[in-house]
């Protein structure tokens, strides 16, 4: 454990050629990664890992430096790194003496506390193999069309000490514990030469609590149907029609086609189809979107970012109209704008960026059955795949797991091979129905070659017409 005193020295060192702002981030992961593939452990991965990174902001620009040797010596002469890497464009701005770490920031003085009721090092490993072996178990009960069936289990303790200083404070000091447990299973089935996949995954910023024999095997039978009713599933036909996306699909469309274009960053250099478009309206009256990182639970929550900002419940987009950015502290004091604590970062190897946490799309008035009725023929997306967007156009595409075709207001055969193509604004301006339900996903969302856990949740609503990809 590294002392207040020194991180309060390391501070000042880091600054002691001047700068706007500068923080310490010292950090301790202990991972946990077992994967199982058709009822064997094939890897089973733990260690520990920690590391100290220091960054100097300056007239927009950021120095920084990080080290995993955790003496003092160390730690200063990186401090020392990069106040050099600061000092010629640094002139003129504050220097700082010496920096004591006056305000401590504990836990409880964050927006929410998040307690976990199992810690996983309690539960012994042979205890977790045996939830693994359960799902692969429930998966295999469909038949000899399934001919694999990997099963993953992780846990991630991260424990976070992060002291800041800029022209406003005397030195903060805040610290947090993040736990990630997840359990996923992959099916793959086969049949006549055709092959089709089923994902499920659980998981959040919880304790082993979330993990019981009933939910993985419930999993497990999830991924399987879905593998299985596939096969035998003809391919959609392409086209231009209307599509309900369930709730069940989880939220990958809210946080591409308007997620990214709303981290500061990217807004700010242009590279975003919503750059300098606050106030005006660029969605549907009826979209309001929100990240939100103090859901208790869910896995792009935090009690602090990664700069020592509280997390924070932030209006993206209200009624249609775009009412806030997603802010790091730099892109802050750009912007001139508050901080919505967004500032994360991959681990003390990286410097923090504008990202998302737990991003919705806020439920509406009417009923998920309803909008089925009212939709005479379409498709119906019960689970997304992956997606990407161009934030530059907010042009996206989404790959669909598991879809029907809509007759008359209901559920007809399932088909395969479908793909969501449009563009961002345009979608969300046409969005006509939003119904009261609301569900969750959860997924490591990549970004200047980091990643961070995130979760995304969308009630179900209706695209009046949309580009719907696939054969013939």
């Amino acid at each position: 454990m590294i002392s207040e005193q020194l991180l309060g020295e390391c501070l000042g060192v880091a600054l002691s050629a001047g700068g706007d702002f500068g923080d310490v981030f010292y950090e301790t992961t202990m991972p946990l990664a077992i994967q199982m593939e058709d009822g064997k452990v094939e890897k089973y991965i733990t260690g520990l890992d920690s590391g100290v990174g220091i960054r100097v902001v300056y007239g927009g620009n950021t120095a920084y430096g990080y080290t995993n040797d955790l003496d003092a010596v160390s730690l200063l002469g990186t401090a020392r790194t990069v106040s050099n890497e600061a000092l010629s464009a640094a002139k003129g701005a504050r220097v700082y003496g010496e920096i004591n770490l006056t305000k401590k920031m504990p836990a409880n003085e964050a927006l929410m506390d998040f307690k976990y009721a199992i810690m996983p090092d309690a539960v012994p490993s042979q205890d977790k193999i045996a939830l693994m072996r359960k799902a692969d178990k429930a998966a295999r009960k469909f038949g000899t069309r399934i001919k694999q069936v990997n099963v993953v289990y992780s846990e991630s303790l991260q424990r976070v000490v992060i002291a800041t200083n800029d022209t406003l404070s005397a030195g903060t000091l805040c610290e947090d514990e993040r736990l990630y447990t997840v359990f996923s299973v992959n099916v793959v089935a086969e049949e006549n030469g055709c092959i089709q996949t089923g994902y499920e995954t659980i998981g959040g910023l919880a304790g082993f609590e979330i993990l019981s024999e009933e939910n993985v095997e419930a999993l497990a039978v999830k991924a399987a149907d879905r593998a299985i009713r596939m096969l035998s599933a003809p391919y959609v036909k392409g086209g231009r029609m209307a599509v309900v996306i369930s709730s069940e699909a989880g939220g990958t469309m809210v946080h591409e086609a308007i997620g990214h274009g709303l981290e500061a960053d990217l807004a700010g250099e242009h590279l975003s189809v919503y750059s300098g478009k606050m106030g005006e309206t660029v969605a549907s009256p009826l979209i309001t979107v929100i990240d939100d990182g103090t859901i208790r639970g869910k896995r792009g929550s935090f009690r602090f970012d990664d700069e020592g900002t509280p997390s924070g419940k932030n209006v993206l987009v209200s009624q249609g109209v775009l009412t806030g950015y997603m802010y790091d502290r730099i892109n802050a004091m750009k912007d001139g704008a508050g901080l919505t604590g967004n500032g994360r970062r991959e681990s003390y190897r990286s410097r923090p960026i504008p990202r998302m946490t737990n991003t919705c799309l806020a439920p509406g008035k009417s009923s998920a059955g309803e909008i089925l009725r009212v939709t005479p023929d379409g498709l119906f997306v019960r689970k997304m795949g992956g997606g990407q967007v161009n934030t530059a156009t907010g042009d996206f595409v989404f790959d669909v797991q598991e879809a029907y075709i809509i007759k008359n207001g209901t559920l007809g055969d399932p088909v395969r091979g479908a793909t969501l193509c449009g563009n961002g604004p345009n979608v969300l301006g046409s969005i006509d129905m939003i119904a009261d339900d609301l569900g969750f996903s959860i997924g490591t969302c990549g970004k200047d070659g980091q990643g961070v856990p995130v979760a995304d949740a969308m009630p179900t609503l209706r695209i009046p017409e949309i580009v719907v990809g696939g054969k013939g």
